[in-house]
């Protein structure tokens, strides 16, 4: 039989000697080999060497990534990993050869060879199987997460808009219900004092995230009947300039949207009207203690793209959240809204 291993073969035996632990890091380590992703960073960062290099700089960053998965949170702990596997699944580079592939070779004239390269890993990794499962809409999610690290000599760590120390990088995930969590398609690095609504963020995740696609899941706006695709944000995300790209990119959208005293008014004409429906989960089932309602004509949304669509859901707190949310008095419901459209043309 012939063998499609990627790397050395590895036998397995239950003597209790040669004990490694973390062994099945090694599969996903292959997975970068079987995907290109290697060779393709390879190629990338060649022109970054002025001669022949110890460790291919696509192993190498094939290592890291799979260090980070198995729970490294820097450099030299990624390194400290695979140094502890080597006389299993082979040599790997120093802590310094690492750190200098991440600070030095991948610079922002190669950052666009490296997102293309994990697009390329992506089709070829989807072609094999690993494409979510059919489905007329993909969602992304685009959100910020603060990153903790509360040394100020790190750069561009720095004081958080929930008084913390670190970073706030904004990410975009692909929801994918077989995978928890969901698939990683785009992330922009920012400092810990970035904003969290910034729209030209946003864009530039949005636009990065739909690249990492591949070209058979991409939406087409001159296509009605291609892909579709829907991008969710919460409240942060719920800028003109952010709806504007995505009907331009011919994705849909679905933001949070502020409760102000507009939305207080609708949802007291609502409630004259008893204009309230049952609200259902994502697995159709009706959800208990929580309706919902459209507002689209009672809240003025000129300034959003044409299509925009604005609904209401509320919903009876739970004790804990009692706690902690500020209620409407009248009836006791938590309320929240969002800007939706599903509208794929651009307008």
């Amino acid at each position: 039989m012939k063998s499609i291993a990627a790397g050395p073969r590895v036998k397995v035996s239950a003597d209790g000697r040669g004990v490694v632990s973390h062994a099945g890091v090694g599969m996903l380590r292959e997975v970068a080999d079987l995907t290109g992703l290697s060779t393709q960073v390879t190629a990338v960062l060649a022109d970054t060497y002025r001669g022949k290099w110890a460790y291919a700089p696509g192993s190498v960053f094939a290592d890291l990534v799979a260090a980070v998965a198995d729970g490294a949170d820097c450099v030299d702990v990624a390194a400290r990993s695979c140094a502890g596997r080597m006389h299993v699944f082979g040599p790997s580079a120093s802590t310094t050869t690492m750190w200098r592939l991440v600070d030095e070779r991948i610079d922002a004239d190669h950052l666009p060879g490296i997102r293309a390269a994990r697009a390329q890993a992506r089709e070829q990794a989807w072609e094999a199987g690993a494409a979510p499962t059919a489905a007329e809409w993909l969602r992304i999610d685009v959100d910020a997460t603060i990153t903790l690290d509360h040394s100020e000599g790190k750069e561009n760590a720095a004081a958080t808009w929930k008084k913390t120390y670190g970073y706030h990088p904004l990410l975009a995930f692909l929801d994918r219900p077989d995978i928890a969590g969901g698939e990683a398609l785009a992330g922009l690095l920012r400092p810990g004092n970035a904003g969290s609504n910034t729209a030209a963020d946003h864009v530039t995740v949005l636009g990065w995230a739909l690249e990492s696609l591949p070209p058979a899941y991409r939406p087409d706006p001159t296509d009605p009947a291609g892909q579709k695709i829907l991008v969710r944000s919460d409240s942060a995300g719920a800028t003109h300039g952010f709806a504007d790209a995505c009907r331009a990119a011919g994705v849909g959208f679905s933001f949070g949207f502020a409760v102000d005293d507009r939305v207080r008014e609708a949802t007291e004409t609502l409630n004259a009207k008893a204009a309230w429906m049952p609200a259902i989960d994502s697995d159709g089932e009706i959800r208990d203690g929580a309706w919902v309602a459209e507002a689209t004509g009672l809240v003025g949304l000129d300034a959003w793209p044409e299509g925009t669509r604005l609904i209401l859901r509320k919903e009876r707190p739970v004790r804990r959240e009692a706690l902690l949310i500020r209620m409407e008095v009248k009836d006791l419901h938590r309320r929240s809204c969002r800007s939706r459209t599903v509208e794929l043309r651009a307008a």
